[in-house]
């Protein structure tokens, strides 16, 4: 094996390492989203009010994407885009997490 595809495999196993130390925290996400989604959203992912989408049974992937997206201002809503302001990176995977384990 050559040096350069040794430093390659190395680092390949170094940014594993990082990943899965970083890994969302479904317990976090639980504590985030009933702090800051479940008055809208439900404890359980289903919405109080029509108005409002139910997100129990939505994909990890997809949350995430979603919350960015407010979070960034490419997606408009007037009370989403507040809300998702202030959210790291850590807080948008740690609440998708928690929020895919909700079934409808």
């Amino acid at each position: 094996m050559t040096q350069s595809r040794m430093l390659a495999n190395a680092a390949f196993a170094a940014l594993l390492a990082a990943v899965a130390a970083h890994a969302a925290d479904p317990t976090t996400g639980k504590q985030k989203y009933e702090a800051t989604c479940a008055a809208c959203h439900g404890m359980q992912g289903i919405s109080i009010a029509p108005i409002y989408p139910n997100l129990a049974g939505q994909k990890q992937e997809y949350l995430v994407a979603q919350l960015q997206a407010f979070r960034d201002g490419s997606r408009k809503n007037p009370i989403m885009q507040p809300m998702a302001k202030g959210l790291t990176d850590a807080d948008i995977a740690n609440i998708a997490v928690y929020v895919s384990t909700l079934k409808p």
